[in-house]
């Protein structure tokens, strides 16, 4: 029976680890907010991924072996520039943009990445399907209504052109990351991938001139953080990949419009975000170019397990 067509002999387990996946990486866009309430934005999430990674990697190193990382020089390069661009230039921009916008805004416009990588495939030469093709004009529509509105008084125009910019780097990274060589495990790749990015933004951060006081650091920040280590880097992460094996792509890849829903919900309901009439009418249009574009692609082709990866992973 094939994975594009049936959940499998564990439907319980498979609808378990999707509920993780999404109110986990729904939920992720609210973890920031509160971990970057006393931890400066690129700090944060250089704290964030210099801890997984050592924790994801002595995992790996304890259930499959040292086998588990045996890999060229040119695909642990590979991994550490996905890393770069998905987690220094991509996470770490939502953090940075969360500071001028509501989580919930920032979730909606971060949703637009599988349109931005119709976009790159269409640079390198691919042929999109037509409804393809719709599918990003619709979505990018709702991109630009959220844009020229600020979601209706959600955001400033500073943190939408960060997480724009987030989201292209999230997004070529992701695809790159099919393209060129990569760590055969996916587990070690993702460790090599957050200890470059947590390295790139503690250099970006230096730069920046943000300065770390553990003094002045809250309780609710360090209870973000620390859910976005276990949670969002960790169990999250760990639910997705699993899917991957086990789940229809069809299936697993609803996390791209489901995820902006749990994001803008619990933003409304814990940190009480203003919810407007035009982000709700803008974020449907995002949220249905993107669910377009990935029934259509899954129709036509079998999509790779990177370029399905979530932005707030």
């Amino acid at each position: 029976m094939s994975r594009d067509t049936a959940v499998g002999p564990r439907p319980l387990l498979v609808w378990g680890a999707l509920a993780i996946v999404y109110v986990v990486w729904g939920s992720t866009y609210l973890g920031i907010r509160f971990a970057i309430e006393t931890i400066p934005p690129l700090s944060s999430g250089a704290m964030r991924f210099l801890v997984a990674s050592p924790i994801l990697a002595l995992a790996v190193l304890a259930l499959r072996g040292r086998r588990a990382f045996r890999m060229t020089a040119k695909e642990a390069g590979g991994a550490a520039l996905v890393g770069l661009l998905l987690l220094t230039g991509g996470n770490g921009m939502v953090a940075v943009a969360e500071q001028h916008i509501s989580s919930g805004l920032a979730a909606l416009l971060v949703a637009s990445v599988p349109l931005w990588l119709v976009i790159l495939r269409l640079i390198a030469r691919d042929r999109p399907r037509a409804l393809t093709l719709g599918g990003v004009l619709l979505g990018f529509c709702g991109v630009a209504g959220l844009s020229l509105t600020g979601g209706g008084g959600s955001g400033d125009g500073v943190g939408i052109a960060v997480i724009l910019f987030g989201s292209l780097s999230w997004s070529v990274g992701s695809f790159l990351s099919a393209r060129i060589p990569m760590p055969a495990d996916p587990f070690t790749a993702s460790a090599v991938e957050m200890a470059a990015g947590g390295a790139g933004l503690v250099l970006v951060a230096s730069v920046a001139g943000e300065h770390v006081d553990f003094g002045a650091i809250s309780g609710a920040s360090w209870a973000g953080l620390a859910y976005l280590i276990a949670m969002g880097s960790l169990v999250g992460f760990t639910a997705y990949v699993w899917l991957l094996g086990n789940a229809p792509i069809s299936l697993v890849s609803t996390y791209a419009y489901v995820n902006p829903a749990v994001a803008v919900a619990l933003g409304a309901l814990v940190m009480h975000e203003a919810v407007t009439v035009p982000m709700l009418v803008a974020g449907l249009v995002i949220v249905l170019g993107v669910a377009l574009v990935v029934s259509t692609e899954r129709r036509g082709r079998t999509r790779t397990a990177a370029e399905e990866e979530p932005a707030a992973a």
